[in-house]
């Protein structure tokens, strides 16, 4: 009986994994800062484009961090 409780917490989590996701990609483009903070590197010339979002990964990383340390309390 362990094992079944155990797998329906997995689902649920892994729900809302996919709803957390689904609306990030339904907001993203409704936030217009996100990919152009300042340290965010960007250069352009003639035939040529690089990016990196260098800020915008950090921030999203310690986001992902806090909310897995906060996970981790419970």
């Amino acid at each position: 009986m362990h094992e079944i409780n155990s797998l329906g917490r997995f689902l649920i989590f892994i729900g809302l994994l996919l709803i957390a996701f689904g609306a990030m990609l339904t907001l993203v483009n409704k936030v217009n800062w996100i990919g152009r903070l300042p340290g965010d590197i960007y250069a352009q010339k003639k035939n040529f484009t690089f990016y990196f979002p260098l800020a915008t990964s950090i921030l999203i990383s310690l986001i992902i961090s806090l909310i897995l340390w906060l996970l981790k309390r419970r």
